[in-house]
């Protein structure tokens, strides 16, 4: 047999083996992606959490225990189980004495990059936002990300105004106006070069308000609060 036969005879198991080859590595590489992700979930889901703890009680001063609530399709807030997956969360917050501090509240919306997720606290007896936290964020650095650090237009959720009226509803929805024409007590000043997401903002916070403060409100009414 001349030497061009067994180089003929010799390229498919070659092939053979290369595919093998290649096929292996394929697999032990998706499998220590698994295993890595499935490693490391508990620290990002450990550390995740710590965040949110510490964002409730900077929205909500003076709160030293929370306790976690899901609303119903009723309007009623409900204990939330293991497994459950309410679309809003909602965080009681009580002080030393046990008393009411308020709600703080989760809310999400489209931003200019991606969905940007926050946190909010209401307080019922003076009806206005006392604190806001950025949890989620992919916006333009240096611009879109202001939302989280420019102390200007966090200064806005320090007392934003979020009345019910006699009929149950927001007498005003909360809403961004451009920076420096706010002129209300329920606007939001936005962020000059970053429009897109101070809007967004309002946005988020103009929807979630309207839903959710006015059932917190009439929540508050069973539960004491702190005298200020």
């Amino acid at each position: 047999m001349s030497e061009a036969s067994n180089i003929e005879m010799q390229n498919p198991a070659s092939s053979k083996k290369m595919l093998l080859a290649m096929v292996s590595i394929g697999v032990i590489s998706a499998f220590l992606i698994v295993m890595s992700f499935e490693l490391t979930l508990p620290r990002v889901q450990r550390l995740k959490a710590e965040a949110l703890e510490k964002a409730i009680f900077e929205v909500l001063p003076g709160t030293v225990r929370t306790e976690a609530f899901g609303v119903n399709a009723d309007g009623n807030l409900f204990e939330i189980a293991e497994g459950d997956k309410p679309e809003t969360v909602i965080y009681v917050g009580y002080d030393k004495n046990e008393k009411l501090v308020g709600y703080a509240v989760e809310g999400a919306g489209q931003g200019y990059a991606d969905i940007i997720r926050v946190l909010y606290g209401y307080d019922p007896k003076e009806q206005k936002l006392i604190g806001f936290q950025v949890l989620e964020s992919k916006e333009t650095p240096g611009l879109g990300d202001k939302i989280g650090k420019d102390e200007e237009f966090l200064n806005n959720f320090k007392a934003l105004d979020v009345s019910v009226s006699e009929d149950g509803k927001l007498l005003n929805k909360v809403i961004t106006v451009k920076h420096g024409e706010k002129q209300n007590s329920w606007e939001i000043d936005g962020i000059t070069g970053a429009t897109i997401s101070s809007r967004a903002i309002g946005n988020i916070i103009g929807t979630s308000t309207e839903e959710v403060v006015p059932i917190l409100y009439e929540q508050s009414k069973n539960e004491p609060t702190v005298n200020n």
